[in-house]
């Protein structure tokens, strides 16, 4: 398992590569949250490229690390590690690009949802199946990728959408063969290198500044209600069913 940064060109890439897919375990979250912020206060950089190798960009937590873990402290770490994460993304001081091939699940979407500009491979799909796991969260994200609504029903049937469909929302700005989707994002690095870095460095704090929600609290209000879920009893059942390959058996 390893989170790698590389910088060329005022271009930091900072590539999750984390097999079998992409989920994070505790310590990966807070690695990740660790090497973005890093990355983006170094005085060369001009922008951010986060992306994957393997199978997927983004998985989400590794709950089979939750469920192998006595007690609570997987779940609060996990909760703790991505919010570090999704608030990295967000507090980057350049911009961020999310190259995503595959899937971008759970976690996955609070990384883009926070990200300034994403482009996507081919028929890659994007979903929370957070309903499906009993738990909750990056609602917060996904408002910012598709419309109310439609997020609203991403919510409740834990159903995916594809790439393409955020092309047509526009919150996905170029959708690319999977062999190009590298490229695709280090060209538009090299555009926002291009110009001042003082500039886009204030642009970004700009941005920032007006969004209308502030994401980091209204994620934080979205994880009381997993703890919640978690001491009904019921996220506990649908993680055992997710690591046992078997359907979860909810009588609530």
């Amino acid at each position: 398992m390893a989170t790698t940064v590389s910088i060329d060109n005022h271009i930091a890439e900072v590539v999750m590569d984390n097999p079998p897919v992409n989920a994070l375990t505790v310590a990966g979250w807070f690695d990740l949250a660790a090497k973005i912020g890093e990355a983006g206060r170094r005085a060369e950089v001009g922008a951010l490229v986060l992306r994957a190798e393997g199978k997927g960009f983004n998985a989400g937590v590794d709950i089979k690390e939750m469920q192998s873990t006595p007690g609570f402290d997987a779940l609060i770490g996990a909760n703790r590690g991505c919010y570090a994460a999704f608030a990295a993304v967000y507090e980057c001081e350049v911009p961020v690009i999310c190259a995503v091939h595959d899937f971008c699940l759970g976690g996955g979407i609070g990384l883009v949802g926070n990200a300034d500009i994403i482009v996507a491979a081919e028929g890659a799909r994007f979903g929370l199946p957070e309903v499906d796991q009993g738990a909750l969260g990056a609602a917060t994200h996904l408002a910012r990728l598709v419309p109310q609504h439609k997020m609203r029903e991403m919510v409740y049937t834990a159903e995916p959408v594809t790439a393409e469909e955020l092309l047509h929302y526009g919150s996905v700005t170029k959708v690319v063969p999977v062999e190009g989707l590298r490229e695709a994002a280090l060209s538009i690095a090299q555009k926002i290198c291009a110009k001042s870095r003082t500039v886009i460095r204030a642009a970004k704090e700009s941005l920032n500044g007006i969004d209308p929600i502030d994401v980091k609290r209204s994620y934080r209000y979205e994880q009381g209600f997993t703890f919640e879920l978690n001491l009904s009893g019921v996220s506990d059942e649908a993680r055992d069913a997710f690591v046992d390959k078997r359907q979860a058996d909810f009588d609530q």
